[in-house]
């Protein structure tokens, strides 16, 4: 009798043993803890960063076991710069000719959602001239001919809607005298003072602007044309890190959701006010700003893939890429794909 329960006392601790080894083997399902990883993030205090500064300030990122660590830019380039050469893991911001030549020239960097767009109806970007200029009659973007204006750099998002409003009436970049001025800061300044005629500016600044009293809104972007102004991008081994990687993209389509929903979707309640002190917080622009001028941005962070062909072509117009470039090889949306079909299983 005491060898019958020796025996069933040894097949239940089998039996025991058996369950603690699946329960271990299925830390690597779905829905098991995952291991935290560090993300850095190259990223500009702008509006239209607003996603991300919801997903650090909800607690998006850490939902998904990563620590977030912020870098925070004055410029498009150097952010562009630093993914494709793996200093950071994530670069937030504009999409630039300099982008474009760096990945003709066989620099590895992924645009792989959408991270704010020009559309008709929410005001981003806008084409500003002093108030001298308002004052003479001078409010339309054919009277920018013979006229000086200030971008921040050549290549630049700001040199693309330039360009393309100009084309928009008949004018070209050769109509105008431009002036880089390699700063936003810069562009306020140089309007205030009379040194520019017109600027490009982007929000929350053209609010600023106009509150200010210095200068006057001509003609906002998005109502001209539709454009992918800047994008999520990738770095090398971000690309082939692609655990990390739809873990990132499942935090952020889970903050433009948030975004979306609270700003763009006519709630316009307690949530809409909770963003813009978020982003108030982030951006340190005060409140009244910001509310006026909150930018388009996909419920899902999906790119305008078919925009990015239309600003290659139109750079290469101008000649400011220097080698030909398929799109397919800087717009890489399958992992923001996979991460939107992870989401909704949910």
């Amino acid at each position: 009798m005491n060898t019958g329960k020796s025996k069933w006392l040894a097949l239940v601790g089998m039996l025991v043993a058996g369950m603690m080894l699946l329960a271990g083997c299925g830390s690597s399902t779905p829905g098991a803890k995952q291991e935290n990883k560090k993300v850095s993030l190259a990223v500009l205090k702008l509006t239209s960063s607003a996603p991300l500064f919801i997903g650090m300030e909800k607690g998006y990122f850490k939902e998904q076991g990563l620590e977030l660590e912020p870098q925070w830019f004055d410029a498009a380039h150097p952010i562009a710069v630093a993914t494709a050469s793996g200093k950071v893991d994530v670069g937030a911001t504009g999409i630039t000719a300099s982008l474009f030549n760096m990945a003709s020239a066989g620099q590895k960097i992924s645009i792989v959602a959408d991270k704010g767009r020009e559309q008709k109806g929410y005001p981003s970007s806008a084409l500003m001239v002093t108030k001298k200029m308002w004052d003479e009659g001078k409010t339309k973007i054919e009277d920018l001919k013979g006229k000086r204006v200030g971008i921040t750099q050549k290549g630049s998002t700001f040199h693309y809607m330039l360009g393309r409003l100009l084309e928009s009436k008949g004018l070209s970049l050769a109509d105008v005298e431009i002036v880089p001025l390699t700063k936003v800061s810069a562009l306020m300044a140089a309007l205030e003072s009379g040194q520019v005629d017109a600027v490009i500016l982007n929000e929350p600044n053209v609010t600023r602007v106009v509150t200010a009293g210095y200068g006057k809104v001509v003609a906002s972007v998005g109502d001209v044309m539709e454009y992918q102004t800047s994008g999520i991008f990738f770095s090398p081994d971000m690309m082939k890190d692609k655990d990390k990687a739809v873990r990132f993209l499942k935090a952020y389509v889970k903050s433009t959701r948030y975004y979306y929903d609270a700003v763009l979707a006519g709630k316009n309640g307690k949530e809409a006010e909770e963003v813009v002190g978020i982003i108030a917080k982030y951006t340190g622009a005060p409140v009244a700003e910001i509310r006026q001028g909150l930018p388009y941005i996909d419920r899902d962070g999906v790119l305008l893939e078919r925009d990015i062909a239309t600003q290659i072509n139109w750079y290469a117009t101008n000649q400011l890429i220097e080698k030909p470039l398929d799109p397919k090889v800087v717009a890489d949306t399958s992992l923001l794909t996979q991460a939107i079909k992870e989401l909704d299983k949910k």
